[in-house]
């Protein structure tokens, strides 16, 4: 325990400061425990995304090893994609004892809101080594266009 003297003080102590303190503390233990698993897991997020824009379009690299591309859904509504699917799991045997499985499996959907308007007629996907590729070409108002400025005669 540290000694403070009398006179080391700070005149005017802020008593909000001992709140933030024990709110950060609380939110510290309750993440512990989340992982821990007393109050569920953390929740995951699949599949995993990398959104990335070009002039001309949105690009969206999804990871879904394990996944069939007949077991996907990709729909886009307004400037919503969605993507659905399920991972199949895979049996080993009947007797078999897992020591251990950290896969999961099952049906995944996973919306996200696109950072512009886009043509849906054009969506075009590919999936191949576990990664699935969606081109979402922008609409024509939203492509930036140069302007030629001429000289005034």
């Amino acid at each position: 325990m540290a000694i403070i003297r009398f006179g080391d003080r700070p005149f005017f102590r802020n008593p909000w400061i001992e709140f933030e303190r024990m709110r950060r503390e609380m939110d510290q233990l309750t993440r512990g425990i989340a992982h821990e698993g007393w109050g569920g897991e953390a929740p995951n997020v699949y599949p995993a995304l990398v959104v990335s824009e070009t002039k001309d379009a949105i690009h969206v690299e999804a990871q879904i090893p394990g996944v069939a591309p007949e077991d996907l859904e990709i729909s886009v509504e307004g400037e919503t994609l969605t993507i659905k699917g399920e991972r199949r799991a895979v049996t080993v045997g009947e007797k078999v004892s897992y020591h251990r499985r950290e896969i999961e499996y099952g049906r995944f959907n996973r919306a996200i809101n696109l950072p512009t308007r886009i043509s849906a007629e054009k969506v075009t996907a590919k999936a191949a080594d576990g990664i699935l590729s969606i081109v979402l070409p922008k609409v024509e108002e939203v492509k930036p266009r140069t302007v030629k400025v001429v000289p005034k005669e």
